[in-house]
């Protein structure tokens, strides 16, 4: 940001983004300790670097009538990954690509489908775009932790778990 490292108030304004990307600026203020001003400010400075890239709802899948979550495993020309993940997009029913730095098996590519006949057309138009599928997994529940580092802790417990887990300064002086 403006080749400023981001310091604790950006980290902490990104924390509060992870655990709800909903809240207000004026909410979040609160818990980071700053003006809500200072909040808009900080977010249109991590949206314009690129820090912050988006916001997305977490959707149950199978509560919206996509009962099937499905992880392909594949194998990809490493120099082709980029424009594999953007191709792979494209396909209905394709959520989320991965790309992996390493290994045989380094694209992932994760779909959502009602029946096991759309899972099949999907991987049919998968293979089509030149994706050697090594396997697939049915994926049951995903959990994503904010990263915790987000949350500046100073003082003697800093090491300590805060079991609020609110996101809320406990140690602020």
């Amino acid at each position: 940001m403006d080749n400023k490292p981001i310091d604790d108030v950006d980290r902490s304004i990104l924390h509060q983004l992870q655990l709800n990307a909903r809240q207000t600026n004026t909410e979040i203020a609160e818990k980071v300790g700053v003006t809500s001003t200072t909040v808009r400010n900080r977010l249109d400075k991590l949206e314009d670097e690129g820090v912050v890239r988006g916001y997305h709802p977490e959707i149950n899948y199978e509560q919206a009538d996509y009962p099937l979550h499905v992880l392909f495993v594949c194998t990809v020309d490493p120099s082709a990954l980029k424009s594999m993940a953007e191709q792979s997009l494209e396909v209905r029913g394709v959520v989320t690509t991965r790309e992996l730095l390493g290994g045989e098996h380094n694209f992932h590519v994760e779909v959502v489908a009602g029946t096991v006949k759309e899972v099949e057309e999907i991987r049919n138009e998968l293979v089509k775009l030149g994706l050697a599928i090594s396997s697939s997994e049915i994926i049951s529940e995903t959990r994503v932790q904010p990263w915790d580092h987000f949350y500046p802790r100073t003082g003697p417990d800093a090491d300590q778990d805060d079991s609020a887990d609110d996101g809320s300064f406990t140690d602020r002086k």
